[in-house]
């Protein structure tokens, strides 16, 4: 028997996913898998999470959660504008009943874990008059009393440290005191602190605190910080002690501010922090990225361009991956899916930690990235749906979690195609079901059989796709019994042929069905077909 296989066109890259063959390799780290765990549902948009040990803190617009499963306005608990869930469960924690008048935007965790600051539209929290920010206790939402800072207008971004609580977003002043999109205030009592760098030109979506709390990153729609263009242009650095800008080189390379244009998130795993960035190219948006990035903090220099086209809005590095919450719809350039017609959008997406390439293909619709480090687009690949809640068509606005978990929320209805409404868990492989297969049933994974010469038998298929798990075993039968097994790799937008010749008797006629199957044992079979060689 002669056996031999054929990919039609070069393999993308390593294969990444939730059982990589090698997890050592830098383009080939393993990420939780695709399956959707039961999780608390919400009637609206989550819009920001924080985790303090098995609780998600989940803050947006809504009214009422509901528990995995139960249809819309069915099984409701009234939870308005915040809610705590527990990671491992998904269960609601029925212990923290915080409640909000107005959409919450923003949520952050004290160093001790016994604050939880809150900002957003609000001016009521627990019937309590508040100033668009709030400090909680984390195990039952109670306003903990004596911290007010009275903002003028929204809080959408806080970073805390000890001693302060550091804000930005649209205000102009905490109380009295002038502060242009961006104030600081004592984490004992909520005063103004003298801290006062200027955001001008537009609000500020994002903080990120470095490591040593030396210094934070500001980002957002803003076109200057504390008076100047670069660094300033949506992103930028400053210390935290009087405010003075820091060279920000990653400011040369990104660069999107404006109505149409901002960083719309910012995020540190203690090495490295990343951005996200939108830009309304027909809108005339002034910028120049719609992926993710990576930077060092070192040196706050670019670290990887995640050059995707379709916006981005939130990331999250685990000790293995970064998951980003988006619509990205083209990741051609960067080794990943190429744009589809009807066009499609994949909301959530994961990528290597490392960069592990260069950009060299230019962008048809802004300035390009070519030369600068990329990373690889990874096997993870959960579906989920455009919501209607915010009128926006998006689907997740926020992802976060653990190194065993990951939580995305946003105003999503369903999740790999079954009802799951704006929150949703993933989890590593020894905590999931592991029970997302491949993926296709079509006619052309069935075998296609030709005799091309006598006594042999070529049986060619198209491979399979599957959701987190890029390399799938093939098993080719003949009339029941094994003749072949082999691995390829593949991905939903790469499915090479695969071909095997088989050398029969002259005249006989036989049946051959293939079988595949992923790393746990998830298989689809095809049908069987038969042909009399010649």
């Amino acid at each position: 028997m002669l056996a031999t296989a054929l990919a039609l066109t070069a393999a993308p890259g390593a294969t990444a996913d939730s059982a990589p063959a090698d997890p050592s390799l830098p383009s080939s780290p393993v990420t939780v898998t695709a399956d959707s765990l039961p999780t608390v549902q919400v009637d609206g948009v989550v819009w920001q999470q924080a985790v303090i040990g098995d609780t998600v803190y989940a803050v947006g617009h809504f009214g009422t959660a509901r528990p995995a499963g139960a249809a819309a306005g069915t099984q409701t608990t009234p939870r308005k504008n915040i809610l705590a869930f527990s990671l491992t469960t998904g269960k609601l924690i029925t212990s923290f009943t915080a409640s909000l008048n107005a959409q919450a935007l923003a949520v952050a965790v004290s160093p001790d874990h016994k604050r939880l600051y809150v900002g957003g539209d609000f001016t009521k929290a627990n019937g309590q008059a508040v100033r668009k920010v709030v400090a909680l206790d984390p195990a039952t939402g109670a306003v903990i009393p004596g911290w007010a800072p009275p903002m003028s207008g929204s809080v959408r971004a806080i970073v805390a440290t000890p001693d302060t609580v550091f804000m930005g977003g649209t205000f102009t002043a905490v109380g009295s005191t002038s502060r242009l999109r961006l104030a600081a205030v004592r984490a004992s009592d909520g005063g103004v602190l003298d801290w006062k760098p200027a955001a001008g030109g537009g609000r500020v979506n994002a903080l990120v605190l470095a490591p040593d709390r030396s210094k934070l990153v500001v980002g957002g729609a803003f076109s200057t910080l504390n008076g100047s263009g670069d660094p300033g242009f949506g992103l930028g650095a400053v210390d935290v002690v009087g405010g003075k800008t820091l060279p920000t080189p990653a400011n040369k390379v990104v660069r999107n501010a404006g109505t149409y244009a901002a960083i719309t998130s910012l995020s540190s795993d203690g090495t490295s922090w990343y951005g996200t960035a939108f830009i309304l190219i027909d809108s005339g948006g002034t910028g120049n990225l719609e992926g993710s990035f990576a930077a060092n903090w070192s040196d706050l220099a670019i670290k990887w361009i995640d050059d995707c086209s379709g916006d981005s809005y939130s990331t999250f590095a685990s000790s293995t991956a970064v998951y980003k919450a988006g619509h990205s719809h083209d990741c051609g350039k960067i080794g990943g899916f190429p744009e589809s017609k009807p066009r499609a959008w994949h909301r959530a997406l994961a990528y290597s930690k490392a960069a592990t390439g260069i950009l060299t293909r230019p962008n048809s619709r802004l300035p390009s990235f070519t030369g600068q480090p990329m990373p690889t687009v990874l096997v993870w690949f959960p579906d989920m749906d455009t919501g209607t809640a915010t009128g926006q068509n998006q689907g997740p606005w926020t992802v976060t979690g653990n190194d065993k978990y990951v939580v995305m929320g946003g105003e999503f209805r369903n999740v790999n195609l079954r009802g799951q409404q704006g929150l949703a868990r993933f989890a590593v492989s020894s905590m999931a079901p592991n029970k997302e297969g491949p993926r296709s049933s079509a006619a052309s994974t069935n075998p296609v059989l030709s005799s091309p010469s006598a006594g042999a038998i070529n049986i060619s298929w198209q491979a399979n796709w599957d959701r987190d798990n890029s390399r799938l075993t093939y098993r080719l039968y003949r009339d029941g019994t094994l003749i072949s097994t082999r691995t390829v790799s593949s991905r939903f937008w790469y499915r090479p042929t695969v071909q095997h010749l088989d050398s029969v008797p002259p005249g006989s006629t036989h049946g051959y069905k293939v079988v595949v199957s992923d790393a746990f044992g998830n298989a689809k079979s095809s049908t069987t077909v038969s042909l009399r060689a010649k």
